[in-house]
Formats: C-alpha cells, structure tokens, sequence
C-alpha cells in the first residue's frame, strides 16, 4: 500500500517508520527544510511517563485567572477576539474535574508508557544517535510541604505502575551532585528512574535517515495546501509541489492539522500552546547537570545534551505567534543560573520559541474519523515525543487492520 505521511516532526518521522517497517511505500512531505525543525526542535527532550498529569486539572482555572494579572506564571493565558480559543477554553474548563483529570491522566499515563516500549524496541532493532540519559527525571521541591503534595500527587501514577523513588535534600544531592550550590533550598525530590531524555531533533532526524535508506520519499520544502475527497474518501492531496496520491493518508502536522481537517469537515479541536527553550554550550564549565530536573515549584526543566543544556519554560496561550525576546526567557535564566552557577555558557544561549498542539483533554487524536483512508495522528500537547513512537505504533497496527495492543476506542 502507498502511504501518504503528512509532517515532518517526529510524530510524523515515527509513523513513516513503523509504515516502512510494515512493508508500505511510504512518502513523507514536511514544509520546512528539514524534518524536525518546528515543534520537535526545542523541546525539553524528555522520556517522561512519570509527567503524565493532565493539564486540565481543577488547579488549572486558577492559574490560567492568575496570570491576567501575574506575569511570572508558568501557565499564561492571553486573551484575543478568535472565537475558536473561546470554544476550546470552554472544553479545556470542563475537562478541568477532578473525575476528569483523573481519568484522562491515567489514559495519557498508558499511552506515554506503551510508547516508551515502542521506542525501547525501536533501538534495538535500529541504533539511532541522540544524546540518550537513561538515568531517570528528578522533580525536586523546594520545601516540605509541596514535597509532601507532591508526593501524594504522585500515587496516581505509582499506583499505574510508575516507578518512583522519595529522595531527601542529601539523597537528592547524591543523586546529581551539580545540584550542591543550590541544596539549601531543596527540600527533597521523587525520582522516576525509568523516565529518560535525548535529542528529539537529532533522534528524528536520526530516524529521518534510516528511513531514506529504506526507500521512504520524504519530501521536504512542500506546503500542504489542501486535502482533496470524494465521499468518504481522501482521494488526494494539494501541496505546493502538485497533487500527491495515495491509498492511504495519515495527518500529523501538530498546529497546522485544524487548517487541513476543518475543508473535509472535521473539526480537530487543537490549540496552539506557545512554549519557550534555550540551549546553551556547556564549554568548559565544572559543575553542568549530569541529568534531567524539573523544578517543580517554578515549573523549569534542565536537560543535559551531550555538551549542551536545555532549559524549558512557560505554557502560553498566544495563538499561533512564535515571535519571542530576550525578557521572555529572564525567568527561566535566573533559575537556572541559581541552580547550576557554574553549569554553562549562559552567554551563548540560543533562544526558541514553538508552538504544542494541545486538545482539551491533553490526549492526542489517533484514528480515523469520516474518511476510510485518512488516518489522524495529532494533538500530542507537551510530551508529544513522549508518546510519539507508541502513537504511531497505533496508527500503524490500525491501517494494517491488526489488534492494538493497547485501546484506542475514543482517541479518534
């Protein structure tokens, strides 16, 4: 069967893959001059099952009220006249019980979990170069008392199956002595062991390239411009280089799917959550991170590249705008020079900006809707490469019409 992927990121390059790999021609079309170079480009790069709560939790309303008068707020919400935001805050709000949160935490949870194993099984089969760290997420706190929430937060996941691990400020510190300058205002931790990190960019195109040399056509520099039906099927696709067929369609372009879907009569409920990244040189610094933080009360993560770091920040609600300066990344900055002093070249820090395609309910899309051969696989919010590689697993068992082997009944 000739399948059509359509996007670049690595949502898209993982379902190329498993499509190939299941003996499909496959061609892959991506706007940009590479695969990887939007969303996937300046993530936090973590594995992270163990950060698989919902955003739209009951603390949530209060965050978003409080940040139309607070700037600092990890979670920002700025109003505009788009009717669409105000139809997707109302179903983000009645997502926001504590029923809800629960139950959409532990389906993500699953998801992120089922995916973990995909890419486990993807490397050994296939040596992809990435900057892996495999020796777990710590969420530190900053006193007793949320350490505590923390902790009770955390059985929710334990009791899924998570692997977690209570650490006191000295175990803490044992566990990435980098830490040591800042131990004084950490009260403790949890360590998920089994979570990890990596490159998602350089894995992606890592993954990009084993492709190619398996016949996979991707196609990059081509615009999407519209999807073409007859009935209930996709019958094929307007980009800026012709018209492309195919048996079957799959659509992964994250932000952008709503723009493709709402002609053909399907309306994705997708919002564009802007989020912000640095990445800086470690140079010849003594006392980088040696792991992946999440500083729990200013919701600031550090990862560790290779010889970069990656310092992740803020969930805004701004529309599809990525323009950024140098005040929107002062915060993250400042803990993080308080955290690693002698860490990195802050100096040289190269500044992003990108766009999460979250729905209300913060799981993604997989399945098909009207069209029998135009599948989705889209919607991913913060930890799309979290579960990018078990989401088209998914997407793959379902073209070739086997059982799944986790459920995907209601994710379409």
């Amino acid at each position: 069967m000739r399948v059509l992927v359509l996007g670049g990121g690595v949502v898209g390059v993982t379902t190329a893959y498993r499509l190939q790999r299941d003996g499909h021609e496959v061609v892959l079309v991506e706007r940009l001059a590479d695969v990887a170079s939007d969303t996937s480009a300046g993530n936090a790069g973590m594995i992270a099952p163990g950060h698989s709560f919902v955003w739209s939790s009951p603390r949530a309303p209060w965050i978003l009220l409080k940040s139309l008068v607070l700037k600092d707020q990890a979670l920002r919400f700025k109003p505009s006249l788009d009717p669409r935001l105000w139809t997707w805050c109302w179903q983000f709000l009645m997502q926001c019980t504590s029923a809800h949160a629960r139950a959409n935490t532990l389906r993500k949870h699953q998801i992120a979990v089922y995916s973990q194993r995909v890419l486990q099984q993807t490397l050994a089969d296939d040596a992809v170069a990435y900057d892996r760290n495999t020796r777990g997420i710590l969420y530190f706190y900053r006193d007793a008392a949320a350490l505590g929430a923390g902790v009770a937060h955390m059985q929710l996941l334990a009791e899924d199956g998570q692997r977690i691990e209570v650490l006191d400020r000295a175990q803490v510190l044992a566990q990435e002595p980098a830490l040591a300058a800042s131990g004084d205002k950490i009260a403790g931790g949890i360590l998920c062991p089994t979570d990890e990190t990596g490159d998602c960019a350089m894995f992606t195109r890592g993954l990009a390239a084993l492709c190619r040399d398996r016949g996979v056509a991707i196609r990059t520099g081509v615009t999407v411009q519209a999807i073409e039906t007859a009935g209930d099927a996709v019958t094929g696709v307007r980009t800026s280089a012709g018209v492309l067929t195919a048996d079957a369609y799959v659509l992964a372009l994250g932000c952008q799917s709503p723009f493709l879907s709402r002609p053909i009569g399907v309306d994705l409920p997708i919002h564009p959550i802007k989020g912000y990244s640095m990445t800086m040189p470690i140079g010849h610094h003594r006392a980088p991170p040696t792991m992946a933080v999440l500083d729990e009360h200013n919701l600031v993560a550090v990862s560790r590249f290779g010889d970069r770091i990656r310092v992740t920040a803020t969930a805004e609600f701004a529309g599809y705008d990525t323009r950024h300066k140098p005040a929107d990344f002062a915060h993250m900055t400042s803990v993080v020079r308080e955290l690693y002093p002698d860490g990195a070249d802050y100096a040289r820090a190269e500044m992003w900006a990108g766009l999460r395609p979250m729905t209300p309910d913060n799981l993604p899309i997989i399945g098909r809707k009207r069209h029998r051969n135009l599948w989705y696989n889209t919607g991913h919010g913060h930890i799309g490469w979290t579960m990018s590689h078990g989401s088209a697993r998914l997407v793959a068992d379902l073209i070739a019409g086997r059982t799944t082997e986790i459920p995907v009944e209601g994710l379409a």
